[in-house]
Formats: C-alpha cells, sequence, structure tokens
C-alpha cells in the first residue's frame, strides 16, 4: 500500500484544523436545531433564520467574550453563511414527520461536538482545565437556552432530563484525555462520543437526573 504524502495528513495532525471543523459541525447542527424550533411554530423563512442564526452561534459567541477572543463569526462570515444555509435547506424541506424527531438528535449530536469544540478552544487560549470544562458547557447550551426562550419553549437548564449533563461529559473527558498529552483528534473523537452516547441514551431510555430530594416535616 503506498503510504500518503505527508503534506496531505499534515493539516489533519494541526489543532487549530480540529477547531476548525468542530466549530463548523457544532454551528450547522445548532442552526438546524434553531431551524426546527422555529418550524414548531410555522414561522416564515426569515425567522427560520434568525432561530438559526442565534442558536449556531451564541453559544461560541459568549465563549470567546469570556475568554477576551475576537467574535468568531465577526471574523469569519462563513459561520453565518452555514446557519442561513442550514436553515433556508429546512424550510426548502418542509413539514416531515420525522424533524421534530430529528430535532432532538441534532441537539445530542450539537452538544457533544460543541462541548468539546468549547473546550479546546478555550485550552488553545491557556485557560486553565475546570475553565475549559465551563467554557466548553457554556458553549454547547447557551445557543440553546436563547433558541428554547425565544421559542417559549422551557430551558434546557430547567428540565431534568441528561442535557447539559451530556455536554459536560463531552467536555470533562477531551480535558482528562489531554492531560497526559492524548492527541488533539483522538481526543476530540472519543470526548464527543461520550458526551453523545449519554444523551442517546437518555433519549432511549428516559434518562433523568434526580430532583432535589424532599423530607417530610417534623411535627
Amino acid at each position: 500500500m503506498t503510504p500518503l504524502d505527508p503534506a496531505l495528513t499534515e493539516p489533519l495532525r494541526n489543532p487549530q484544523t480540529v477547531l476548525t471543523a468542530l466549530d463548523f459541525a457544532g454551528v450547522a447542527v445548532f442552526a438546524a436545531t434553531g431551524a426546527l424550533a422555529a418550524a414548531r411554530e410555522k414561522h416564515d423563512v426569515v425567522t427560520f433564520a434568525f432561530f438559526g442564526a442565534i442558536t449556531g452561534v451564541g453559544g461560541g459567541t459568549l465563549r470567546d467574550l469570556l475568554l477576551g477572543l475576537p467574535v468568531f463569526w465577526v471574523q469569519d462570515w462563513r459561520y453565518l453563511a452555514v446557519c442561513l444555509f442550514a436553515s433556508t435547506a429546512l424550510w426548502l424541506v418542509g413539514q416531515r414527520d420525522w424533524r421534530f424527531r430529528a430535532l432532538l438528535w441534532l441537539d445530542a449530536v450539537g452538544l457533544a461536538a460543541y462541548g468539546v469544540m468549547g473546550a479546546a478552544k478555550a485550552e488553545a487560549a491557556g485557560a486553565p482545565a475546570l475553565i475549559c470544562i465551563v467554557m466548553g458547557t457554556l458553549t454547547a447550551c447557551f445557543g440553546g437556552v436563547v433558541r428554547d426562550t425565544l421559542a417559549g419553549q422551557p430551558s434546557i437548564l430547567l428540565r431534568r432530563e441528561i442535557n447539559v449533563t451530556a455536554a459536560i461529559l463531552a467536555a470533562t473527558v477531551y480535558m482528562v484525555l489531554r492531560a497526559p498529552g492524548v492527541g488533539v483528534w483522538p481526543a476530540a473523537i472519543v470526548a464527543a462520543l461520550s458526551g453523545f452516547l449519554l444523551r442517546a441514551a437518555a433519549l432511549r431510555w428516559g434518562w433523568t437526573l434526580p430532583g432535589f430530594p424532599t423530607h417530610a416535616r417534623r411535627v
């Protein structure tokens, strides 16, 4: 078998390539969830695009502002283009029986991918491990919080279902694997898969987090 040209494989070993790939993937998936939320309320195409954009870039915007970095979509117009493309594509697809179920699964993918992406970008900025995990969680969840608020739905932060927890797991696994020097790509793949599988299991078997325990008052 002829070995691959190192010039072709070198970009795949570049951490920046990993960050960019995860960033575009997360933006596209979350933009789709925003558009699907607009579809639930039967909004017009402009509202589709707005929901898609605010959901796609919301978490990353907060992350960059907190880290003191240039806001990613202001520096690169392609992120907004991806949001608009995903939203418009869902508008053109029209009503389908599967689309609201797709919202749940796309959200699971987005939580995992963006949980890793936020942690990886914070790590690249030199943030401590705990801050990286927090940034990963915020990146994955804030856009969904804004989406649910605009759509008049209960926020993901107020649900007992395993949702935010999946993003925390993805970010944590990534940082744990990076600590001993595991490569960016292997760490990102394993971490994203861990977060997705946890969310997928919660969707499949109805897992939820326990609520605050209450006890009978003593007389």
